[in-house]
């Protein structure tokens, strides 16, 4: 019993020992882990499209489109309206999906150059249009097989202003049947912007890949939004000689 009591009050003695310490562990535990969240290495990126932009997408989705130009007008207003907007850069894209039998198109997905404003260099309106409409397809490629299992779906990109090195590569890779350009590269770089190695041998191989490739359709309208952003907006990736 004597020990048994000596044991009791040698335990009572230690017991604050162990709370303290318990205490310090945790608080050094909480130590590390704040430490360590703070820096976390990012492990998701954010693609999304502006609110206006979200808030007119079911007025654009329930139109049916015969025309290039109709088309066309979806994405230069895209470019306008994230220009007046102060969402991104003066560049924007939609993609179509047009009836092989019909020839009317409907709207699969559209995007803007977000680059800025989402702290992302490959945000630019083709990228974010492509994305946006194969997360839709859940498909990594839009060169898809249609229901009656012989003929391909037709997905068509049309853009505000002949891609830049990245977007076309990605305009390659995507799966589209068809490319339509509003302004030309030249517009887009008597701005400032750098639009980087595309030459036209780098249609030709879209155009080898089996991609229609469609220039200058309302060419003038879409240069003048890029015209007037140039004037005061931000040309974040400048090419040297500007």
């Amino acid at each position: 019993m004597t020990f048994l009591a000596s044991s009791a009050t040698s335990n009572n003695r230690l017991l604050p020992l162990f709370i303290v310490g318990a205490v310090g562990a945790a608080g050094l535990c909480t130590f590390i882990k704040k430490r360590n969240d703070s820096h976390d290495i990012p492990h998701r990126v954010e693609i999304s499209l502006p609110d206006w932009a979200r808030k007119e997408l079911q007025e654009f989705a329930s139109r049916e489109y015969k025309t290039d130009e109709e088309m066309m007008e979806l994405a230069v207003h895209l470019s306008a309206r994230n220009v007046a907007e102060n969402t991104g850069g003066p560049f924007g894209c939609a993609i179509f999906e047009r009836d092989i039998k019909s020839g009317i198109a409907k709207l699969v997905s559209i995007g803007v150059n977000r680059v800025v404003s989402l702290s992302n260099s490959t945000l630019h309106g083709e990228t974010v249009a492509i994305q946006l409409a194969q997360s839709r397809l859940q498909s990594f490629t839009m060169n898809i097989i249609h229901e009656d299992g012989e003929s391909t779906r037709k997905f068509e990109l049309f853009t505000s202003c002949e891609p830049c090195a990245m977007c076309l590569g990605a305009t390659l890779w995507s799966g589209v049947s068809r490319i339509v350009c509003a302004a030309t590269k030249s517009d887009a770089e008597a701005i400032g912007f750098n639009e980087g190695p595309v030459f036209e041998a780098s249609y030709e191989h879209l155009r080898e890949a089996g991609i229609e490739v469609k220039k200058e359709v309302l060419q003038k309208e879409a240069a003048f939004v890029l015209k007037e952003y140039g004037a005061s907006g931000l040309i974040y990736n400048a090419s040297e000689s500007n």
